[in-house]
């Protein structure tokens, strides 16, 4: 069916109860698209609204044992990829010291990883139409395992970062793909709790990744530390498999059609609110890895003086994080993913302003706010996303992580620039700045999505 295009299609709405049989015919005519068009358009439908319907699909409803299977089956895999990914975050300063690098090329230990996987990402949203979402996701986790069990035998940094680039690019599989079987198969009123678990799990895998690996490194070495990960994460991709049930809502397409990915792609880029998700994505998380990134550096040096140990686990903030995404997501659902997440913003400005602070309970009272605050922008962005995109909802996916990954690769490097200039306060200014444009962007998103859901259809 053909959308009817913004106000031109129909004339306004007359507040008068229609005068005569024709006017009554022409309101009962709007009233049937409206339906139609909150059919066509969920992604700006009131998901409270009793009379909001949607297209007939096999939905996982909420509270059903598959509900909590898939709700489960994605937090491993989150946990997994995110365990993975930011394993190396606190040994960074291990790094700098063991290889003799500074700290901007201890850093792409990390934004090497993120890099790989920001374009891996984009191939694995297409790679996922022909392979198929619950096979792809198993064989990239446990792939990128086997690697991590590798870098524990690595003595070379050259080596190390080959290894490291190369796991990322073998999870792409995973995050964009896990984004579009949520939105695919989660029924729309439950999909902000669902999306809200899943980057619940990406948090408890950040925050195990990194702490578990610092406290082994502190007691052992890190390379026994991130052997016993890759372990885990094994086990955890194993589990994944099990409980995940095969796609209901998807069909694969044989063959690639690189023809229909790039025009899958171009649509997404071309719709009037995407791309602001995109941007968001990207300036928040560049934000968070530049502070966690180089918050390390700067507690090991006066006057706080902290060990590996200590440093690690600081990251159990994450806790915070996990917390703040599932009530974020419930909360989008409820009350509109606009005003949570620019409130997600602005929480997350407020925490990088407190590690301005001298005393360490402010600088980690700074970071536990910061993460509360980034999770619950994510968290909306990444059901949001879902929500928009009527189609190719993989591809959609696949922008929105190459934005947010390339966020993190690009800032998180530049932010060692700054570091090394003028040390945490510039690092803050940077980091300030880019919540600053990205609450913009936010409010220009909002000021959309009521333009949108307000409009007379």
């Amino acid at each position: 069916m053909t959308e009817p295009k913004a106000d031109q299609d129909l004339p306004p709405r007359s507040t008068a109860a229609p005068a005569n049989a024709a006017a009554k015919a022409v309101e009962t005519s709007r009233d049937n698209r409206n339906q139609d068009m909150r059919a066509t358009r969920p992604e700006f439908a009131d998901v409270d609204d009793p009379k909001t319907t949607y297209p007939a699909q096999s939905w996982v409803e909420p509270g059903t044992p598959a509900y909590r299977r898939v709700a489960m089956a994605l937090f491993l895999a989150g946990f997994a990829t995110f365990s993975l990914i930011y394993c190396v975050q606190p040994l960074l300063p291990a790094f700098a010291d063991d290889f003799a690098v500074s700290p901007t090329q201890s850093s792409l230990a990390l934004s090497l990883t993120t890099g790989f996987l920001a374009f891996s990402i984009l191939l694995a949203g297409a790679a996922s139409e022909a392979f198929g979402r619950r096979r792809l996701m198993f064989v990239s986790m446990c792939a990128a395992s086997a690697l991590n069990i590798a870098d524990a035998f690595i003595p070379d940094w050259h080596v190390l970062l080959v290894t490291r680039a190369l796991e990322g690019f073998v999870l792409g599989g995973v995050p964009a793909v896990a984004m579009a079987y949520l939105a695919e198969e989660i029924h729309p009123r439950g999909l902000g709790l669902a999306m809200g678990l899943y980057v619940g799990g990406t948090a408890f895998g950040g925050m195990a990744g990194r702490v578990g690996v610092g406290l082994l490194t502190e007691f052992s070495s890190w390379e026994m530390a991130l052997g016993v990960l890759g372990g885990l994460d094994l086990l955890a991709a194993i589990g994944f498999f099990i409980l995940l049930p095969p796609s209901r809502n998807f069909t694969t397409r044989p063959g690639f059609q690189l023809a229909y990915h790039i025009e899958a792609w171009a649509k997404h880029l071309r719709h009037p609110a995407l791309p602001f998700v995109f941007v968001i994505g990207a300036l928040s998380m560049g934000c968070f890895v530049t502070v966690y990134n180089y918050a390390g550096f700067r507690l090991v040096a006066d006057p706080y003086n902290l060990g590996q140990g200590a440093i690690s686990l600081i990251f159990m903030v994450y806790l915070f994080g996990m917390a703040a995404s599932s009530i974020a997501g419930g909360l989008a659902d409820k009350h509109g993913r606009g005003p949570v997440m620019a409130a997600g913003i602005l929480v997350a400005l407020a925490g990088v302003a407190l590690t301005l602070m001298g005393s360490i309970y402010g600088v980690i009272g700074g970071i536990i706010v910061l993460t509360s605050g980034f999770f619950m922008a994510h968290s909306v962005a990444s059901g949001w996303v879902g929500r928009m995109a009527k189609q190719s909802k993989g591809h959609a996916s696949s922008l929105y992580l190459l934005s947010y990954y390339l966020g993190s690769s690009v800032m998180g490097s530049i932010g060692g620039w700054f570091w090394t200039q003028r040390g945490w306060s510039a690092v803050a200014g940077f980091a300030g700045a880019l919540l600053i444009i990205a609450l913009l962007v936010s409010g220009h998103l909002w000021c959309y999505a009521r333009r949108v859901e307000t409009r007379p259809v």
